[in-house]
């Protein structure tokens, strides 16, 4: 038997599945009420207009779509992605965007162009774990900014660390996955100077932005750095990144990355190296689909329908936690993260949980270090009802073992 452990590659030695996926295997009985995956909603899938779609393409382009198209991606697409971020005096154009497959590939390819092994990054914590999944094999120091309530904390820690000059910092400033805070507009202008003012760049990953149920809209990071040094292009320090998998289907796998041409070049590079292109069908079905306005209205019927989903889960947790948990109150997105005392070990009260029936993601795979004592809910995957047993099934528990961990 040949011994594979001894031919791998060293960088393999941080390389780790991705604990949420993991998971999730363990949660597709159907007794269990599970708020681990960020799943969207599957009976929102807009199925008919996919159809509708689908027949248009197979009448009209089903050669084209069939074969190979070009490593930036398709031309109509990138031309009305390009089209919707451009905005605060920002004029962005094709050649700003590559299609993508999600934009977990985003954030791989960037890691290829960016990253040296050993370099200094600056994250939010915690931050997500797809993100430490991809980079983690680049053996890079950490520089971990803590957050509160209204995201990354900007402050003289954090312009200590941009001093040092690191490589790239990588935020989700809208409803962070996974504690579904996001960064406060004052903040966003403070962090966007020092970036300018250390030349450090930044990957704004922002895949739940459109998702917003209360507040107001706030301006992305890469808007604001144009608008700091009075350019109307994108060709500063951040690389942005979005996916349809939320508004749309994950399972077309499309996203896209919008960043300066010369970056956007050598991620093209990178791509060629990795899968050649974006599936042609999935990028023409999806401009079908959202051409003519109709992403707009799906938006807004998926922001209804969470909305009312992220309002039941907090009241029940009013109504089930005990008064020893703390959780965020997100504005947007798909997740909130719940904070219990320090000797509850939330891979521990997993356990507990699956024989309660119902699930969720411990939070220490979000952290650098720490985190035993929280866990992600995810709220857009479970209808009214089943949120609401779920968590008098959580609460209960959690009542359970905070009494058993005082006496």
């Amino acid at each position: 038997m040949v011994n594979w452990n001894d031919k791998l590659a060293g960088r393999t030695t941080f390389m780790r599945r991705s604990a949420i996926r993991e998971i999730l295997k363990l949660t597709q009985r159907p007794d269990i009420i599970s708020f681990a995956g960020g799943l969207p909603a599957p009976e929102l899938f807009p199925v008919e207009r996919i159809e509708a779609a689908t027949q248009e393409i197979w009448r009209r382009r089903s050669s084209e779509s069939l074969q190979y198209n070009t490593t930036e991606g398709l031309t109509e697409l990138r031309d009305w992605i390009a089209a919707r971020l451009s905005r605060g005096g920002v004029n962005i154009t094709r050649d700003n965007i590559l299609i993508v497959s999600g934009s977990q590939q985003a954030i791989d390819l960037v890691g290829r162009v960016l990253l040296d092994d050993g370099d200094h990054l600056v994250l939010e914590s915690p931050t997500y774990v797809g993100m430490l999944t991809a980079w983690r094999s680049y053996q890079p120091r950490f520089s971990v900014i803590p957050t509160d309530a209204d995201g990354l904390i900007v402050d003289e820690y954090l312009e200590t660390v941009l001093r040092q000059k690191p490589k790239l910092a990588y935020l989700m400033p809208n409803f962070q996955n996974p504690q579904g805070t996001t960064l406060s507009y004052e903040r966003r202008v403070e962090l966007v100077k020092l970036l300018a003012e250390y030349d450090v760049a930044v990957m704004e990953d922002n895949p739940y932005g459109e998702l917003r149920y209360s507040g107001d809209a706030l301006p992305a990071l890469y808007e604001l750095e144009a608008q700091q040094r009075g350019s109307t292009k994108l060709d500063g320090l951040v690389v942005y990144a979005g996916t349809f998998s939320k508004i749309l289907t994950p399972g077309l796998r499309v996203g896209w990355v919008a960043a300066p041409e010369e970056v956007i070049e050598k991620l093209v590079q990178a791509k060629q190296g990795a899968d050649l292109q974006t599936s042609t069908l999935s990028q023409i079905l999806t401009y079908e689909v959202c051409k003519d306005g109709f992403i707009d209205g799906h938006i807004e019927q998926l922001r209804a329908v969470y909305r009312e989903r992220r309002d039941v889960m907090l009241a029940a947790m009013e109504r089930y936690f005990p008064e020893e948990a703390r959780w965020s109150r997100p504005e947007g997105g798909l997740f909130l993260m719940v904070t219990v005392p320090e000797h509850i070990d939330s891979g521990e009260l997993l356990k507990d949980a699956i024989e309660h029936k119902v699930a969720f993601v411990p939070g220490t795979d979000f952290y650098i270090t720490g985190g035993q004592n929280t866990f992600r809910l995810n709220y857009s995957n479970a209808q009214p009802d089943m949120i609401e047993e779920g968590i008098h099934r959580l609460g209960t528990l959690l009542k359970e073992v905070t009494v058993r961990q005082v006496v």
